[in-house]
């Protein structure tokens, strides 16, 4: 049997497909292997190339199969389904995985670390709370509507009023009605003790890492973005510049240029949502605090991001100043080096 050369390897929990071809890319096997066999079919195979598709499970997968001294690629499923010829089945996934891992100008997407997946974990389960004391904010101001008590927007609104309201004997709630929204205060009580264990033990990750401990003296970074940085991209040196990382976090405009003519649009809105919704939202305070008092760190930028704001806009400023801060991150992150205000233009070299 001639030698493999590379390997498309099609996961799922039980059963997986594989496509091997040698190094003139004729097939050589493509056959399908239960989970139980799948570590030791690759720990008996010479070291190749084995090609992942970015999903569920697909870290854990590249880092043991790494451990036999197998180069993996994870590809992004948009690069991956091109390659599709026909109709969709394991088989033609991996065999279009495989075919897409030779691709040399395609981009990989880098293997996670079990710390990462860690600290994206907790982000995770923070995010989802958050997302339910939205949600459940948004039902006690839409039942209070039912009773014509207006409650305004906000979080803390609901802290400071519900009580207020379920307590006052003079407003038009039944008694039925003080004791669901009396429960739905105790629910929202809970959620916001959750969510605060959460960012406790994600400010405990950050002082006691490394490059987030870099990273929160840059201004704008605090530790959800800090840590939720690192646990997507690591140090970031598997980007070229910080224009790179930039336009990776859909922080650059999106052109359609023709003829000759440049056209840039809005920003493209690419990448990881939550790390850029992080960024901008850091960068909304900064603006705030330069507009407010004297910022020292800022440097010669503060000027910069004011006169944005006065010709554009503040949601146009804290978009810039996101872009600005993803090119910094980069720079800390990718060179190792601290955070000097005075240099941190080295983010464009």
């Amino acid at each position: 049997m001639k030698r493999i050369c590379r390997i498309g390897l099609d996961i799922a929990k039980n059963k997986f497909h594989i496509h091997a071809v040698d190094q003139h890319d004729k097939d050589l096997l493509s056959k399908q292997l239960p989970r139980k066999d799948v570590l030791s079919f690759f720990a008996t195979i010479p070291v190749c190339v084995i090609g992942l598709e970015a999903c569920g499970g697909a870290h854990y997968w590249a880092r043991e199969l790494a451990k036999f001294g197998h180069e993996t690629r994870l590809l992004a499923p948009r690069a991956v389904k091109p390659y599709v010829l026909n109709n969709k089945t394991d088989a033609a996934d991996a065999r279009a995985i495989c075919e897409a891992a030779s691709r040399p100008s395609l981009r990989t997407v880098q293997v996670k670390s079990v710390e990462q997946q860690d600290i994206g974990a907790w982000h995770k389960i923070r995010e989802r709370k958050v997302k339910e004391r939205t949600a459940l904010a948004n039902q006690i101001r839409g039942l209070l509507h039912e009773y014509g008590i207006i409650m305004p927007q906000g979080i803390s609104y609901v802290r400071k009023q519900l009580p207020v309201i379920v307590e006052d004997l003079n407003n038009i709630l039944s008694s039925c009605a003080r004791d669901y929204f009396s429960e739905l205060y105790s629910e929202f009580v809970e959620l916001d003790l959750l969510i605060a264990k959460y960012e406790a033990r994600i400010l405990a990750m950050a002082k006691n890492h490394e490059d987030c401990k870099r990273l929160l003296k840059i201004p704008g970074v605090g530790p959800l973005t800090a840590t939720a940085i690192v646990a997507h991209v690591g140090n970031a040196s598997h980007f070229k510049n910080g224009r790179d990382f930039s336009a990776y976090l859909g922080l650059t405009p999106k052109e359609h240029s023709s003829g000759g003519k440049q056209r840039l649009l809005g920003i493209t809105k690419r990448g990881n949502i939550y790390l850029r919704k992080l960024l901008i939202q850091g960068s909304r305070v900064v603006l705030h605090w330069s507009r407010i008092k004297a910022h020292p760190e800022m440097g010669w930028r503060k000027k910069w991001l004011l006169s944005i704001a006065d010709r554009r806009g503040p949601f146009v400023a804290a978009v810039a100043q996101a872009n600005k801060t993803a090119r910094i991150i980069w720079a800390v992150l990718a060179h190792g080096v601290e955070y000097q205000p005075t240099l941190d233009n080295i983010s464009n070299q």
